[in-house]
């Protein structure tokens, strides 16, 4: 029964059991049933608020911390410079990647209106000109925040982000370490954030209970169905990055199918079991050198940098999240809406790596939303069934980390040759 410790299995069950509890009382309950869910549900309202406090100050934290640790590996040589670039350009192929591929499975497959309207009964409206975004020019002049802070009170994720990275480089810019002091506060914020969220967490079986139950009588047995839809979208986001992971080990790392599938099959046996990149590290560092031939001094360096600041799932899941979202709220981002996601989705794919799983999920998939003009009221709801998705995350993780090493080896082994 050790499984039933699990906060993750907790949720699940809490999730669950609310969903059936709030379908029981719809067919059965009166009107005094349904006072006390409404009563339940404020105090699951006042968990969600206390995760949303989280939010803007970690993301920026995080963020202006990342960048001065993606600065610091990129000092550490040309192998590491030439990594982190490769990182930044498949992350953002990942984005690109979901925001293609999810738009066209729910074109093909969409969300069912009668469910969708059920559980939007269940979460508030979406806010007022949600749907609405400004004119090019103005979307422009609002990348850089004449407030930073109005921007942070107005949850204007994309200019605080854009304000977070400038810090981060900046600080790392300054002579005689001077920068260290101020990124060592932004990391002890960061790191009191992550305390914060732990504690609210701690009760998350009973914040989703009593989210749950809302939904439950308003959506009754349609949310499962919808939830189920969830999963099977965002499972394929992680799915179709692990499938591009191995055709650039193949064609651009080339590597034969055979041997390649020979590496990583141990290594993705490990991800599934511990869902886990930093799990894996030991394995994709043997198999690498083993099985695939790279070089110990490239492995020993591109792995662990991988591990530490390249999440190759994070941008596609992340944004499938947000894209399900909006198509249940019926909402439609514009191309620039889905250009400021996209930016922050890669942003915070870097800033939220080495965060525990539930805290990554609500850091980097709330201000997507946020910048895509969503609620994040169903946020709760999606981290409980995140344990299916997170399995592909990590598939994908481990895949990439392993492919971007053999690229680098090959890469690194012609031109050595053509030094020679």
């Amino acid at each position: 029964m050790n499984f039933l410790k699990s906060l993750s299995v907790q949720v699940l069950i809490a999730l669950a059991l609310s969903l059936a509890v709030g379908a029981f009382a719809a067919a059965y309950g009166g009107e005094g049933v349904r006072r006390i869910i409404e009563g339940v549900e404020a105090l699951g309202g006042l968990w969600l608020n206390a995760l949303r406090m989280t939010v803007v100050p970690l993301i920026f934290a995080v963020l202006v911390t990342g960048i001065a640790q993606v600065s610091d590996a990129a000092a550490t040589g040309r192998l590491a410079m030439r990594a982190v670039g490769l990182f930044l350009v498949l992350l953002l192929v990942s984005a690109v990647t979901a925001v293609l591929l999810v738009n066209g499975v729910l074109a093909l497959w969409p969300v069912s209106e009668a469910a969708s309207t059920a559980l939007r009964a269940g979460a508030q409206a979406p806010p007022a000109g949600a749907a609405t975004a400004p004119d090019f020019a103005e979307w422009v002049k609002t990348l850089a925040p004449a407030n930073p802070i109005k921007a942070a009170a107005d949850d204007a994720v994309l200019p605080v982000v854009v304000f977070a990275v400038f810090v981060g480089f900046a600080l790392t810019r300054l002579p005689d370490g001077r920068g260290r002091t101020l990124i060592e506060v932004f990391q002890a914020l960061g790191d009191a954030m992550i305390i914060i969220v732990r504690w609210v967490l701690m009760v998350a079986p009973a914040g989703v209970f009593a989210l749950g139950l809302g939904v439950g009588l308003r959506a009754g047995a349609a949310a499962a169905g919808v939830l189920g839809h969830y999963i099977a979208v965002a499972c394929s986001a992680g799915i179709a990055i692990t499938v591009i992971a191995y055709v650039l080990a193949v064609t651009v790392g080339r590597v034969p199918l055979g041997r390649w599938a020979r590496a990583s099959s141990p290594v993705l046996a490990t991800a599934f079991a511990t869902q886990s990149s930093l799990a894996c590290l030991p394995a994709m560092i043997e198999r690498s050198q083993d099985e695939l031939g790279v070089p110990a001094r490239i492995a020993d360096l591109v792995l662990p940098l991988a591990v530490a600041v390249f999440r190759f799932t994070s941008p596609a899941v992340n944004l499938a999240v947000c894209i399900f979202v909006a198509k249940v709220y019926g909402i439609e981002p514009t191309l620039l809406q889905y250009a400021g996601g996209v930016a922050v989705a890669l942003a915070v794919s870097v800033g939220s790596v080495g965060l525990p799983g539930q805290v990554s999920f609500i850091v980097s998939v709330a201000p997507i939303c946020f910048a895509l003009g969503l609620p994040i009221d169903l946020l709760p709801i999606l981290l409980a069934v995140e344990v299916a998705p997170d399995i592909f995350r990590t598939l994908g993780n481990v895949a990439g980390d392993m492919a971007v090493t053999a690229i680098l080896a090959r890469d690194e082994g012609e031109d050595a040759q053509a030094a020679a």
